[in-house]
């Protein structure tokens, strides 16, 4: 009887992981078409949309517009991320609690919702179609994922170390750069690595930003898709894949991703 349900969990485990993988799965293959149309399989193979895509002005310069509001929002997630969490967590005053439920707010709204307030709010003042409003909209929904990966690596370390340094005559500026930081370094990492990938992937917030001289690669992939479908598609959403795949790895392989939640 053990056996047989070690043999049922295990087929579950390979059916959902399946379930998971097989488009991504399907996309790869797809990449590698020589066809000048989606079809599964392809009826021969070729490298050719990948330098199509290389070639493509309007790809690259989406590619470099997301990198840049990427790892521009990373930053601003981390440096107003990192007090807010340090707040929420070591410090004591009234409406704590209020502020915490607050603070993922923007998780719950719907992005639809979301994106057509910052709309309403970015167009009298002239943030859109800019820069500075394609950062801000997006920093609305990393912020809230980093203070909460901070604040759950600032929970987990506990306070005893800081304590004690403070009883032996350190400064709460020199116990939190040379004692707090250094141990909640797995945790600003994992949440500077998740706000990246979420701005680089974010889509829904963007098209209410974005203008005709100004937008990002996932906005511009979806407005090609709107037009033509061929294998170029698959190539740029397995670059996509790629790129947030090595990073989660890089990550991995560095600090790990449980460090930042485990004790």
């Amino acid at each position: 009887m053990t056996k047989f349900l070690s043999f049922i969990s295990r087929a579950y485990v390979t059916l959902v992981f399946c379930i998971v993988f097989m488009p991504m799965a399907i996309i790869l293959v797809i990449s590698f078409s020589a066809d000048s149309y989606l079809s599964f399989p392809p009826s021969g193979w070729s490298l050719k949309w990948y330098g199509t895509v290389l070639g493509n002005t309007s790809f690259m310069q989406g590619f470099r517009n997301s990198a840049i509001i990427a790892v521009i929002v990373a930053a601003l997630s981390l440096a107003l991320g990192l007090p807010a969490a340090y707040a929420l967590v070591r410090l004591d005053f009234p409406g704590r609690a209020l502020i915490r439920s607050l603070v993922i707010a923007p998780l719950v709204l719907p992005a639809m919702m979301l994106g057509l307030g910052i709309l309403m709010v970015f167009t009298p003042a002239g943030l859109v179609a800019t820069y500075p409003g394609l950062v801000l909209a997006h920093l609305v929904m990393t912020l809230p994922f980093s203070i909460r990966i901070l604040q759950t690596t600032l929970s987990n370390l506990g306070t005893d170390v800081d304590e004690a340094a403070m009883t032996l005559g350190a400064r709460p500026l020199q116990v939190f750069m040379q004692i707090t930081l250094p141990r909640l370094t797995p945790g600003v990492i994992a949440s500077s690595a998740i706000a990246l990938i979420l701005s680089f992937d974010e889509i829904v917030l963007s098209l209410f930003i974005v203008g005709p001289r100004l937008q990002t690669l996932p906005v511009a992939l979806y407005r090609y898709v709107d037009e033509r479908t061929d294998p170029m598609v698959a190539v740029l959403a397995v670059l996509m894949i790629a790129l947030s795949l090595a990073i989660v790895l890089v990550v991995e392989r560095s600090v790990g991703f449980a460090k930042a939640f485990d004790r």
